[in-house]
């Protein structure tokens, strides 16, 4: 399982070392610790051998480190170079180095490189009896000088297209048994990153002086693995990336469906447990290879990570502090990993807590919503404090005005959020509530009742709002929750789940609502299907779609809102106007906005829709046509009438009566909202019964399909399926039912002794 490897060196630049500590934390982020040593300023030292005063006084500091890229990541199964990969890992180094960073590359792929083209001279050169015989395996030491040269011309290549300047180093392990020799290295290594060039380094297996260079493991270093965590130290490297071709480190083997990646290597708590799997298909090394160099290189005080290879941004990921691959440390062994919480732990506790909940009376839940109210009226301040670094960071990120404009919290939205709870606080209790109760037989009484769900799953974006209003339906309904909101606005989540925690009695407990901070938890999450009873995603129909593809659990959601208005001929064209105008331009990124306008045939060319569509062009909004529309108005052609435009946009199209309105809707819509405009009443009942989306309405406006405006207090999302629940869902959407009998001893032994009744009894 050959690598690449990068070393990231100390800058010159004093702000770099920020730069390598968000880093760490970023990769350390779901794992409590004691302020770990960042290795941010580290000085050469002695061993520098005279380059350490040079060092200091150019003011090195905090972003020093190697890379190394191995067979298997640089070759595809054919054995020939893998160019994309190569190109895309130039291209990460190129940015790296345009930030700051100094980078080292340590490089494997010459004898594979090598070994393609001898294969290739033997062929040509061989005769037809000689393919009969038996082929021998080319020596790897020819193969290795043969490729080398050509390995470091593509190298060349590459780096050039990006304006990038690399070079050669090769070395033995016998190299390093010269004292004198560290301190050349270290001097020209120096020079080279003064210059901005990326020095890459290779083991000369042509002229090693091992007996068996894919085998031996002794001597200094013996594989590209351990010479880049030797490098590491020569050069005080600040950290060492290692891209293998697999995501990280498994608890077991990758292909078995029950491993899990370690995203934090411990070797008291690992090192025992791990069984290593067979070698990659090329390379002189394997994962326990690695795993050995990651170790020594973090007891030498350099962070190591181990990740995919083969996925194109790694390594900018990594140095954006994303938690990917598996981390070592030298201080992991001392943090409290016995804290470490995992998914299915907080899924199992969400769900006792729930029962807790359950247990509670009705007054003793209101309560709970009510002091959840008052803790967000206390805590204005420090949420918008909050709220608005989110904001900060969003802006500087690019994110779009409309993204940022629907995560700001203002002290308005915050009072307006603590009375919606307190509303939901005063519904009538959900929770045991008897839908319908029956005489089964004589003193024997069937009844129907609504009880919690269990365990709900919410992912969200952008809106930390939702936050808040989901957790106050889950309380009211008795539900335990786990919440994964957008990290563009984590520190508002983080704030406000911490706001609605601190008031949940210790009797239900804290971790009724768990805060779900890394977006890799998720797919564990979606694998809890004897845990979680719920998924419900709040967000793009690409968000709502990759969930359901991803798990078992019930997913309650809708992945398009194409509404649909259709204007009858008998309507009130002025009603008309303010209806379709409400449903498009009041808030476009909605989901229970119009994006289709569908009208009666006779209505084309009249003043009444010629002043709507002047209305609507007067907004901004673009009209596409569908192929009616497009030759008798001449307005752009739509590709799909199945398309949500979520912004100023929207297609219109011709139908000959209302059955064929109703047949476009169900042919291309997504089961959400739709609305006719009519005084024909006829008309009107005809598309209330024969429309099937979750929402049908006459002579309103499609965006008031809202679980607040319907009444419902607030609700988790709106759901186009039809189990179990439809339309907006709010509390009673987070209840199922259960039967509860009560008898006086009876017995069914064949039905003999039991006489039927089946008389309706009065609920109360």
């Amino acid at each position: 399982m050959a690598s690449f490897f990068l070393l990231l060196l100390p800058s010159r630049y004093e702000t770099n070392a920020a730069a390598v500590a968000a880093v760490l934390l970023g990769l350390f982020a779901a794992v409590p610790f004691v302020s770990p040593p960042l290795l941010l300023r580290r000085d050469p030292g002695p061993s520098a051998a005279g380059t350490g005063d040079r060092r200091k006084r150019r003011g090195w500091h905090g972003r020093k480190g190697s890379d190394l890229v191995g067979t298997a990541v640089v070759t595809g199964q054919n054995g020939r170079l893998a160019m994309g990969r190569l190109g895309a890992l130039c291209e990460q180094v190129k940015e790296l180095n345009f930030q700051g960073y100094e980078v080292i590359l340590v490089t494997s792929g010459a004898v594979g490189v090598g070994r393609q083209r001898l294969k290739y001279r033997k062929l040509i050169n061989s005769s037809f009896a000689d393919l009969q015989n038996p082929q021998l395996d080319l020596d790897g030491k020819a193969c290795a000088a043969v490729g080398q040269s050509g390995l470091m011309a593509i190298y060349d290549t590459l780096f050039s297209q990006l304006d990038v300047t690399s070079s050669q180093l090769l070395v033995t392990d016998r190299d390093f048994r010269d004292p004198s020799f560290g301190h050349q290295l270290r001097e020209t290594v120096v020079s080279l990153l003064d210059l901005k060039v990326i020095p890459v380094f290779n083991e000369n297996d042509a002229i090693s002086t091992r007996r068996a260079p894919y085998e031996d493991s002794s001597g200094i270093f013996w594989d590209n693995d351990s010479l880049a965590t030797l490098l590491a130290k020569e050069l005080d490297a600040d950290l060492l990336i290692m891209l293998s071709d697999v995501e990280g480190l498994y608890s077991g083997p990758p292909s078995d469906p029950q491993s899990k990646i370690i995203h934090t290597y411990i070797n008291e708590k690992h090192g025992k447990l791990i069984n290593f799997g067979e070698k990659s298909r090329v390379g002189r090394g394997g994962m326990q290879a690695k795993v050995a160099a990651a170790v020594t290189a973090a007891s030498k005080g350099v962070p190591a990570v181990i990740a995919s290879g083969f996925v194109t941004d790694s390594i900018i990921k990594i140095m954006r502090g994303e938690k990917i691959g598996t981390l070592f440390h030298n201080e992991a062994n001392v943090w409290d990993c016995s804290k470490e919480v995992t998914t299915r732990e907080m899924a199992v506790a969400a769900k006792d807590c729930s029962r807790h909940l359950q247990n509670l009376s009705s007054e003793e839940r209101k309560k709970i919503l009510l002091d959840i109210a008052g803790a967000l009226d206390a805590n204005v301040d420090l949420i918008i404090s909050e709220n608005e670094a989110d904001l900060a960071a969003a802006q500087d990120s690019g994110y779009e005005k409309s993204l940022v404009a629907r995560m700001t919290l203002k002290a308005g939205k915050i009072t307006s959020l603590a009375e919606s709870i307190r509303a939901i606080a005063d519904m009538e209790d959900p929770i045991s509530h008897t839908l319908k109760k029956t005489e089964v037989a004589k003193d024997l009484v069937f009844e129907k009742m609504y009880c919690p769900l269990g365990v709900l799953l919410i992912i969200f974006e952008s809106r930390p709002d939702a936050l808040v209003q989901i957790a106050a339906l889950a309380i009211r309904s008795g539900n335990g929750l786990l919440l994964k909101g957008g990290k563009e606005a984590m520190r508002s989540n983080t704030i406000l789940h911490k706001v609605i925690t601190s008031v949940i009695p210790d009797v239900v407990g804290k971790k009724l609502i768990g805060l779900v901070k890394s977006k890799d938890e998720i797919a564990d999450l979606l694998k809890l299907d004897d845990v979680i009873d719920l998924v419900i995603p709040r967000g793009s129909n690409r968000l709502v779609s990759q969930i359901k593809a991803q798990t078992k659990i019930p997913v309650l959601g809708h992945a398009d809102g194409i509404c649909h208005v259709y204007i009858d001929k008998s309507a009130d064209m002025d009603m008309a106007k303010r209806i379709v105008l409400d449903a498009k331009v009041d808030y476009p990124a909605a989901c229970n906005a119009m994006e289709t306008l569908l009208v009666h045939k006779d209505l084309n060319k009249t003043e009444g829709l010629d002043d709507l569509l002047m209305e609507l062009a007067k907004e901004g909004v673009v009209i596409y046509g569908g192929p009616v529309a497009h030759d008798t108005l001449k307005v752009p052609k739509v590709d799909s009438f199945h398309h949500e435009y979520s912004s100023m946009a929207c297609t219109l199209e011709f139908v000959d009566d209302v059955q064929s309105a109703i047949d476009h809707i169900n042919r291309y819509g997504s089961a959400h909202t739709d609305c006719i405009i009519t005084t024909d009443k006829k008309s009107a009942d005809t598309f209330l019964q024969q429309v099937d989306s979750a929402a049908v309405f006459h002579n309103a406006s499609t965006r008031f399909c809202d679980g607040t405006r319907f009444g419902l207090g607030a609700e988790v999302g709106i759901s186009t399926g039809r189990i179990h629940a439809r339309g907006p869902v709010g509390v009673d959407g987070l209840l199922t039912t259960r039967c509860i009998l009560r008898g006086s001893g009876q017995v069914v032994n064949g039905d003999k002794g039991v006489v039927y009744t089946h008389k309706d009894l009065p609920l109360q």
